[in-house]
């Protein structure tokens, strides 16, 4: 017996992702949308054509919705599902997901929450039992009303404010925030997110907007979606996106370059081929890369990457996911896309950049004087947002430690 979810995108029957007796995935697109020379395709690794697509084209793009490593494991476990399974994750989890799609089991239609179901707000008892259940049961999985799903190997869960308050949503209704709770096993994670992610606004890269909290002496982070428009009626609208791995075809599982994922070679290149204006997203992904690299974020790998595809065309998404990595001994040092065959900052010279160059196609002049400016702006910066940053409530000396490591490497890669 097939099996079969409805993929919709903003209302529209997309086409049908399928699993038949023998546990194989497969993706269709709609006649309708087929014919519909304004209709996108899902993905770059997805275009419009009337074959089937098998299970391995297809499941890059449909796995690459799912939390991974041990989120994954953990969300399969809460919901009595195989974690190889994917169809049944997406079955139970893909009713609000990154970007413009929902999916839904055969026959049933999106539609706006019931004027009986209203988002559910968290009282400071309620956000800590969320705090509490997102390690062993991520994004919620299994609570009544919630089919929520976002990749990474981070825990977190998909909410909606109303009026400033932390809400969970009501059936269909699309979230705008994303809740992060620190990470257990590492110091000060909510503060290094938060200090790294507006540091990187500050010195004026593209970067989804965050905010840190405290309930009851627990910090958490509130991440506002750039995949989400809100309307002067207060509606919201999904915007699609995919991730670097998601476009070029990769299994989440293999998203780190070593594993055969994705390299700053093939990113650059899938700029230049998707992007509606690629002279300037190139340019901010090169921005990207120098940035990571001075606030230690060797995590920096294709699924922390996506492509946005709003009314103006497909374009970078903002920046997200940003950590100070090397804040942790236990984490690697070493990037997860090297920089022209540098795989840490203490390997980085001008051999290594010039490499990253030919690699590339970036001109080397260019991308010396965006390692000057940018190091430049970090200093500049770094301690302005320690301070603004700073509350009673958070780890100012951690915080303060971040920006002065941070200061340190930029130093350290301007003279390199």
């Amino acid at each position: 017996m097939t099996r079969t979810l409805d993929i919709w995108w903003d209302g529209r029957l997309v086409g049908q992702l399928t699993q038949d007796k023998h546990g194989e995935l497969g993706f269709a697109y709609a006649r309708a949308w087929l014919d519909d020379e304004a209709a996108q395709p899902l993905s770059a690794s997805l275009p419009k054509r009337t074959e089937p697509f098998s299970r391995r084209e297809c499941r890059p793009f449909f796995g690459g919705l799912l939390p991974e490593e041990s989120q994954r494991d953990a969300a399969a476990q809460a919901l009595g599902v195989s974690r190889a399974n994917d169809f049944a994750l997406l079955d139970r989890l893909g009713g609000d997901v990154a970007g413009a799609l929902q999916l839904l089991p055969s026959g049933e239609i999106p539609t706006a929450p019931a004027l009986d179901q209203q988002p559910t707000p968290l009282d400071d008892a309620g956000l800590v039992r969320v705090l509490d259940a997102l390690p062993v049961r991520p994004l919620l999985a299994g609570e009544e009303g919630l089919r929520l799903s976002l990749a990474g190997a981070q825990s977190k869960v998909p909410v909606v404010l109303v009026e400033g308050a932390v809400a969970l949503p009501a059936p269909g209704q699309p979230t705008t925030h994303i809740l992060k709770p620190p990470i257990s096993r590492f110091a000060a994670t909510t503060e290094n997110e938060a200090f790294v992610m507006r540091l990187a606004a500050a010195i004026g890269l593209d970067v989804a907007p965050v905010e840190a909290r405290i309930v009851q002496d627990r910090t958490f982070l509130l991440v506002q979606r750039y995949d989400r428009v809100i309307g002067d009626d207060g509606g919201v609208r999904r915007i699609h996106q995919e991730d670097f791995c998601q476009a070029l075809g990769v299994p989440p599982e293999t998203k780190y370059a070593s594993e055969g994922g994705p390299t700053f070679k093939d990113c650059f290149a899938l700029l230049r081929r998707v992007a509606a204006r690629p002279a300037v997203d190139v340019l901010k992904l090169l921005d990207a890369v120098i940035f990571n690299v001075i606030a230690g974020n060797a995590d920096a790998h294709g699924k922390n990457f996506s492509i946005l595809y709003g009314d103006e065309g497909p374009r970078l998404a903002p920046l997200y996911d940003l950590l100070a990595t090397v804040a942790y001994p236990d984490l690697s040092p070493k990037f997860a896309m090297k920089i022209g065959k540098r795989a840490t900052l203490a390997e980085i010279d001008a051999k290594g950049w010039a490499a990253f160059a030919a690699d590339t196609g970036l001109g080397l002049p260019l991308i010396r004087r965006r390692v000057a400016e940018i190091s430049k702006r970090v200093l500049e910066k770094a301690t302005a947002v320690a301070e603004d940053l700073s509350c009673p409530e958070l780890d100012g000396t951690a915080i303060e430690q971040f920006a002065d490591m941070i200061s340190e490497r930029a130093r350290r890669l301007a003279g390199a």
